[in-house]
């Protein structure tokens, strides 16, 4: 019998009789995916780390040790004991608490001096406070996302344990049915990009696999995801997985919440906090133009709560038949392959969100091992039969002969980026470029949210390509705060900036809808001197995209909210290189090199035409059953 079918009552008993007495154990609790063992002496357990091991083997869940509240030491008496404990040498910069999981969360520019020769450090904070010191490298750029959210749920330590053991009771329920009909509803981002939505269900279980929107569309049946089909239900749904933070993918989670979902959201750590940062300026934009988003700050909020961040790697139960894994997917930090193991083996789903199959400056090529896999659920936004991208470097250099020819006309070169990801291996290159002597010196103005996204970027450097993760945590060095870089703090540098001398502006949003590069768009539009380069995917109906195709009047919203026709006479230039997405090509060489071989595959996130192009050619290459459906289809899987 699984553990899934144990009552709590089982469950406890046996971790019970594998604890020492002398550890005090006051309760046991079902929170989130894991069971917490609550007990007045941790440190016990803590020093026999073995005794919990071999529970975790017996029962088949993941335990975590929590020290029960009446024991824990003052949250100011803490920060003092650990300032005594931990040798100044360590540079604490801030000391965090997490109440509802009986966490102090220890930043420090040298974190091996915070746990000591052999853990001796950590110990010793564990019998003195009671608290579970959690070490965190502290990041070079602070961010101030990382900080709200801290303190957020630090305020709202009460509901958060309540939405833990909610969640924890949910997922531990005894099963009702027999493991079975394993299938999926694509409710959006199938036969095109955007919103993407796909609802994957069981006998027992719901899950959704992202929750996205379509920022090319105006139109609510488009723009987002059709929870309005008969399978959708929000009171059965017993978890949402996010694959990573770009709105197509995650931009119309906090809905949910504003419709009373009250269930766990999975993604990884840097997915967690970059979600929340562009769901908030999705809603500062809305203001600003003035259209109704479909929800507020309090649901974002919600999002926050109720997120339960997982590592790389980490097997996690997200209902009585689903295990969750996250694996690196390459397109953006933080940005996952999500792996779902139904049943004892009964089927396996490989969704890959958005991937790149291939090193970049920044991220490591997306993860094609699995310890079983029968479906694969593929994005092919650049899938079509002529979407061959040039290689990096060739993207690279084409990025400095178009910025060095700018910059010697006597031109300033606009690029358009998406906070996320691209903005921050664009700006890698371009320091790169400049110190090697390849790229003419200018400064390199940086707008928007780039800035906090790079901070957040900073503090996940496990997260990075191998030899910029090594520059930050081996040999100190930042290429993210070259001297190169200018920060515009306030708009009203923009005009010095643009009537200045040679400069390159790097700004969000990446396809021209919205933010401070719709500013700079209009001021610089005219000059034919001037040059716009698109690295990132535009969108059908963005004007990044009408801009591509060789628009020639933009009408935009002036200062007075009156409509201003702009001409459109510099440079455009577009760079496919510097994708996040794989190309034809890695598509193909991805599903051939996922290991084991899959069953089924089955083509969303594209264009319609390249939807189906993948598919038959994957059918007729590998003699697999690739199908691209329709979004409002099911598929049965199982």
């Amino acid at each position: 019998m699984t553990t899934a079918g144990k009552s709590k009552l089982d469950v406890s008993q046996t971790v019970l009789n594998h604890i020492p007495q002398e550890a005090e154990v006051t309760r046991i609790e079902f929170e989130g995916p894991a069971l917490a063992v609550y007990t007045k002496r941790p440190e016990i357990l803590f020093e026999q780390s073995s005794i919990i091991a071999d529970i975790v083997n017996l029962i088949r869940k993941r335990i975590v040790v929590r020290s029960d509240p009446s024991v824990r030491l003052a949250e100011k008496d803490t920060v003092v004991a650990i300032e005594k404990a931990v040798p100044k040498e360590a540079e604490i910069t801030s000391i965090h608490f997490d109440p509802s999981l009986g966490e102090v969360i220890i930043d420090a520019k040298k974190p091996g001096l915070v746990i000591g020769k052999n853990g001796t450090v950590l110990q010793e904070i564990v019998k003195g406070t009671r608290w579970r010191p959690r070490i965190l490298r502290s990041s070079p750029i602070p961010s101030k996302i990382i900080t709200h959210m801290r303190h957020y749920l630090h305020s709202e330590s009460k509901e958060r344990e309540r939405i833990l053991r909610t969640i924890g009771e949910r997922i531990f329920r005894p099963m009702v049915h027999e493991v079975g009909d394993v299938r999926i509803t694509a409710l959006g981002g199938f036969r095109e990009v955007g919103r993407s939505a796909i609802l994957l269900q069981t006998r027992e279980s719901q899950v959704l696999l992202d929750c996205g929107i379509n920022p090319g569309s105006a139109d609510p049946l488009d723009a987002f995801p059709r929870l309005d089909v008969p399978q959708f239900n929000i009171e059965s749904l017993d978890a949402v997985v996010i694959s990573h933070s770009h709105l197509d993918h995650c931009g119309f989670l906090p809905f949910l919440f504003k419709y009373g979902y009250d269930g766990p959201v999975y993604c990884s750590a840097p997915t967690s906090n970059l979600m929340t940062l562009l769901q908030l300026d999705y809603l500062d934009v809305a203001n600003k133009q003035g259209f109704m988003a479909p929800y507020d700050q309090k649901d974002v909020r919600e999002c926050v709560l109720h997120n339960l961040p997982l590592r790389y790697g980490a097997v996690t139960d997200i209902s009585p038949d689903i295990r969750l894994t996250l694996h690196n997917a390459g397109h953006i930090l933080g940005s996952s392959v999500v792996h779902l193991h139904i049943g004892e083996g009964l089927h396996n789903l490989i969704y890959t969100g958005d991937y790149k199959y291939g090193r970049t400056t920044l991220l490591e090529a997306a993860t094609t091992e699995f310890p079983r896999v029968e479906t694969i659920v593929t994005e092919s936004t650049y899938g079509g039969s002529q979407d061959r991208m040039p290689s990096r470097i060739a993207a690279e250099e084409k990025l400095a002969s178009i910025i060095n020819e700018a910059l010697e006309r006597g031109g300033k070169v606009m690029i358009p980026v998406p906070a996320v990801g691209r903005a921050q291996e664009i700006m890698l290159i371009i320091d790169g470029y400049m110190r090697r002597g390849l790229m003419k010196e200018a400064p390199v103005f940086i707008e928007g949210m780039i800035s906090e996204a790079t901070a957040i970027h900073t503090a996940y450097p496990e997260y990075l390509a191998r030899e910029v993760r090594n520059s930050i945590l081996h040999e100190g060095v930042n290429p993210f705060q070259s001297d190169y870089f200018t920060i515009v703090e306030h708009p009203s540098a923009r005009e010095e900036i643009v009537e200045g001398e040679s400069a390159i502006i790097m700004a969000t949003a990446g396809m021209l809808e919205g933010g401070p590069i719709i500013d700079y768009f209009k001021r610089m539009a005219s000059d034919k001197l001037n040059t716009v380069v698109f690295v990132s995917y535009q969108i059908e109906g963005t004007l990044g995209r009408r801009v591509q195709k060789g628009l020639t009047e933009a009408p935009l919203m002036n200062n007075e909210g009156k409509i201003e026709v702009i001409k459109v006479r510099l440079q455009v230039e577009s760079i496919d290189g510097f994708s996040g997405h794989s190309d034809r090509r890695q598509i193909i060489n991805y599903v051939r090199r996922v290991t084991p071989r899959p069953e089924k595959v089955i083509v969303c996130h594209g264009e319609k035409a390249k939807c189906l192009s993948t598919a038959i050619f994957l059918r007729r290459r590998f003699k697999i059953d690739a199908i691209s459906p329709e979004t409002l289809e099911t598929v049965r899987l199982r």
